[in-house]
């Protein structure tokens, strides 16, 4: 796809992997407009652009339909990457994950079905969606949904309005249900947890839940690149991809591989037992593994498995946070 020229809306582009799409979309010469509201990204990830003529950053918020009106006018491609992606905060405030993943799509599909130009979108929803799956590695048929977290409901919510409006209105979009995307930039999510953790005390290692939770893990670089590759080969009105890695590794794993990459030796690990067999927190989902056949049929696979994720994310957070 041919992004030199187009105008195109990144919400959430200030944010974790909003962040990264921006400087891919930048370096394909497209003139980019980021709405965020700045309560999770940070100018300092998209600076280098601030003064480029072709990127406009305006700090808005999706619950205000007028900020929506003015970031999507006279663009023709929306990324909808704006969410708050704590899963633990709907445990404490149910109300976030409704009103910053559901009513957030809403308005920005209202704003878009009466524009011009803006008839495609692009969503970042979460294998959360799945649940507790039984069929592991899980493919984007599998169901009954029935995610265990308010914010698998929020983002699969998300999914649903984003399917209908396509029909109903002849809109397009591609949806990607991720694995845990890792990376520099990032600011929440079990490795830079780690990391913040063992900074303060290099001697001991707190893991929520029995440490032999099973995910998979995929680096920032390779979900942008099997983003825009599934983009670039969205053949029908609504198209459904999951993106992750081959494998899958332990949160015990992650740890070790966080302690081998800050150079500590004979780390205590306390792991806090968790709840509901071992789960880190209410709605942590136990094992999550997902297929990729769909999108490695069109020709895209992760340049990096889990492990290899895992460690090239610590060094260049670590290298961040010392920076």
């Amino acid at each position: 796809m041919n992004y030199k020229g187009k105008k195109i809306l990144v919400t959430g582009g200030a944010g974790f992997i909003g962040s990264h799409m921006v400087d891919i979309l930048m370096a394909h010469g497209a003139s980019v407009v980021v709405l965020d509201n700045l309560s999770a990204g940070k100018r300092r990830n998209i600076k280098k652009w601030l003064h480029n003529p072709n990127f406009t950053l305006i700090v808005g918020d999706l619950l205000k339909i007028k900020e929506i009106e003015k970031a999507v006018n006279r663009c023709e491609l929306v990324f909808h990457l704006a969410a708050n992606p704590e899963v633990r905060l709907g445990v404490e405030d149910p109300r976030i994950h409704f009103e910053q993943n559901i009513v957030a799509t809403y308005n920005l599909l209202e704003v878009m079905r009466k524009s011009k130009e803006a008839k495609t979108i692009v969503f970042t929803s979460t294998s959360a969606v799945y649940g507790d799956a039984t069929s592991l590695p899980t493919m984007e048929d599998y169901g009954p949904l029935m995610p265990i977290s308010l914010y698998g409901a929020s983002k699969l919510a998300g999914e649903s309005l984003i399917y209908s409006y396509c029909h109903t209105f002849d809109m397009h979009a591609a949806v990607y249900r991720f694995a845990n995307i890792v990376g520099p930039r990032s600011k929440h999510g079990v490795i830079y947890d780690f990391i913040q953790k063992l900074m303060a005390n290099p001697r001991e290692l707190e893991i929520l839940g029995d440490g032999t939770q099973s995910k998979s893990f995929l680096l920032i670089d390779d979900c942008v690149e099997g983003l825009l590759f599934g983009l670039e080969h969205l053949h029908d009105r609504f198209e459904l991809f999951n993106i992750g890695s081959e494998d899958r590794i332990s949160v015990k794993d992650v740890a070790e591989i966080v302690i081998n990459e800050l150079g500590l030796r004979d780390v205590k690990l306390r792991f806090t037992g968790g709840v509901d067999g071992g789960r880190g927190w209410k709605g942590d989902i136990k094992h999550s593994f997902l297929a990729i056949d769909k999108i490695k049929s069109l020709g895209w696979k992760p340049k990096h498995n889990s492990t290899e994720s895992v460690r090239l994310a610590t060094r260049m957070i670590k290298a961040e946070l010392e920076s």
